[in-house]
């Protein structure tokens, strides 16, 4: 057989390779034509395409190229993996099946239709979120268990039109086995099924894995084409006119679709030899396709101003003065000083530890923590990754997960009427009683708090409806509603589920839902982490206003210190599990003792974080 007979004579097919060789190139060539890695950052901030960035770079300066080049060969062997799996599967059951007939054919036959039934997306989400690991083949393989069903229904059908044929017979009285007549007499006879199933099946694949990284589910540690828009959605790109983030992995996703869709034209003419034989058909070549006009972007030159190194130093601080080494600061005693604010205690914690036992050791995570919480106060609860704050915050909510510990200590809350509830020896019942109504949670991931598959009018009734079951339901959306009003959402987005959202909005309807019961107390665990600083402002004043409405106090956990002297009533920084210093605000920023919060504020002033 010559090349030219393997030339397909369709101008949609030639069409398709074009477009998948194409992008095999860019993925196996591409990353070696990125001058960055895909993950680094840099100082150029949301520039558009350059000769420097040739196709911009995001929020945080990475630079887009090299994520589009890197992605494609994650996407692409992701859709691989997921198409050779799922046909591999479907292959086998379909065949089984219908050959077999029998007992063996109406159990796969019910499994089958099991598996048609469900929803593809929601049951991808779910068992994506039991996967010890969200790695990239784990995630191809249950993208391929997800979707093996359609195909594997259509190949039984074949199989059961193809079993009664004469060359069946033939075969079976020849003597060959069950195992060959389906596999090298059946099988040949339908390639152009499971080509055109694996086509469809890696189509899927990409949009799987671009939909569960959108979603947050995916690996979002490895670039992928999903990941970038998922990165680019939480960036507000949209918004902010980054037309060059999320432009080149979506049209990629549709690009690469249509080329595979458009090669299934072609799977007959390679499959079936009567259509490979005889003269083949001279086709007039069209010339060149147009390629288009180029989409010259016009750059507006974001001229920043040059920024100074000038600092702003806070009262109390010599930024001339040595950094303190480690071991000073390990012995340095714990500076405590009275905070006197209006409301009467609500949670009292004393000499709390946690503790999580190792092979190498018992690791003292919270250290002898004793701080109180105040009703309508807002204390803020600052020190760097590893410091101990959020376990002191899990362990006071009762959050911990094994195999961490609460050796010593306690933990009180006392109601409006004075009444005094040991928070840590309440069983799951009296917990259920307390959690939202006295003490509620806003997570640092809204993302990952909110149900991707459920409205955001669904989630406020699941709450509302655990702790008020006697309300009405008419009664339960009238909350939700007047609470998204509280948080500045419209009520009409009530409907919407946590993807239609921005990153900010659903950051406020997770402070919203933690509202909806009016609880005396609210954790907040990096609420504003993962939002721009517009964004964070518009959150933070959301935040104080409730505040100041609703009278509730809060603990707010983050690592800008200079965030919590804005908005806090007290300070408590904690260092390697101890609380290091615990006082009022504006005493811990005017006349730190500890040197560590003093080191802290060092930096702050350096960077010009104070004023």
């Amino acid at each position: 057989m010559s090349i030219r007979n393997l030339l397909p004579r369709s101008g949609k097919v030639r069409a398709g390779l074009v477009i998948v060789v194409l992008f095999v190139l860019i993925a196996v060539v591409g990353p070696v034509t990125a001058r960055y890695a895909p993950q680094a950052t840099s100082f150029d901030l949301l520039q558009g395409p350059s000769a420097k960035h040739w196709m911009g770079t995001t929020q945080t300066g990475q630079d887009v190229y090299s994520q589009f080049v890197h992605g494609a060969g994650v996407s692409l062997l992701v859709g691989l993996v997921a198409g050779v799996v799922s046909q591999v599967v479907s292959v086998i059951v379909g065949l089984i099946g219908g050959y077999l007939r029998g007992v063996a054919d109406d159990l796969l036959y019910i499994l089958t239709a099991v598996f048609l039934v469900i929803p593809g997306m929601p049951l991808l989400i779910v068992l994506t979120g039991y996967l010890p690991s969200r790695g990239l083949l784990a995630i191809a393989v249950v993208i391929a268990i997800t979707s093996w069903a359609g195909s594997a229904r259509v190949i039984r059908a074949q199989t059961m039109s193809l079993r009664g044929r004469e060359f069946v017979e033939a075969a079976r009285a020849s003597g060959e086995s069950t195992t060959r007549i389906m596999f090298a007499e059946i099988l040949p006879n339908m390639l152009p099924l499971v080509a055109s199933g694996f086509l469809f099946s890696v189509i899927g694949g990409i949009l799987a894995e671009a939909g569960l990284a959108f979603l947050g589910l995916g690996s979002l540690t490895t670039v992928s084409w999903g990941s970038m828009l998922y990165f680019a959605q939480s960036g507000q790109a949209l918004l902010s006119g980054a037309w060059w983030w999320y432009v080149p992995p979506g049209l990629a996703i549709a690009v690469i679709g249509a080329g595979l869709a458009l090669i299934n034209f072609g799977i007959d003419e390679y499959a079936n030899p009567r259509l490979r034989t005889g003269s083949a058909r001279r086709t007039a070549r069209r010339g060149a396709l147009a390629a288009g006009a180029d989409a010259t972007v016009a750059d507006a030159a974001a001229g920043g101003a040059e920024i100074t190194s000038a600092a702003i130093t806070a009262p109390g601080i010599d930024t001339a003065a040595e950094p303190a080494s480690d071991t000073a600061l390990d012995e340095a005693p714990a500076q405590i000083r009275a905070v006197d604010v209006p409301g009467s205690p609500i949670i009292e914690v004393e000499d709390l530890g946690v503790d999580y036992p190792t092979e190498h050791g018992t690791v003292h995570a919270v250290d002898d923590v004793t701080l109180t919480l105040h009703r309508g106060e807002i204390l803020g609860l600052a020190g760097e990754s590893g410091s101990g704050k959020s376990t002191l915050t899990n362990a006071i909510t009762r959050l911990l997960r094994p195999p961490a510990v609460v050796p010593r200590g306690s933990v009180t809350y006392r109601d409006a009427d004075g009444g005094r509830t040991d928070l840590l020896h309440l069983d799951e019942r009296g917990l259920r009683a307390v959690r939202w109504t006295e003490i509620a949670v806003v997570f640092q991931s809204a993302m990952n708090a909110l149900n991707p598959v459920t409205t955001i009018h669904a989630q406020f009734d699941d709450v509302i409806r655990v702790h008020r079951p006697d309300l009405p339901a008419a009664r339960r959306t009238e909350l939700a509603r007047e609470h998204l009003r509280r948080v500045g959402i419209d009520p009409a987005r009530i409907g919407a589920y946590p993807h239609e959202l921005s990153g900010g909005m659903k950051q406020r309807v997770a402070i919203a839902i933690a509202l909806v019961l009016e609880p005396d107390v609210i954790f907040m665990d990096e609420p504003t982490t993962a939002l721009d600083l517009l964004v964070q402002r518009e959150v933070l004043d959301q935040i104080v206003r409730l505040r100041d409405e609703y009278g509730f106090a809060i603990v707010f956990t983050t690592h800008d210190l200079a965030l919590l002297l804005e908005i806090s009533d007290s300070i408590a920084v904690m260092r390697g599990g101890r609380l290091v210093e615990y006082g009022p605000a504006e005493a811990v920023y005017r006349d730190p003792h500890h040197p560590y919060t003093r080191s802290l504020l060092d930096s702050l002033a350096a960077l010009g974080s104070l004023s």
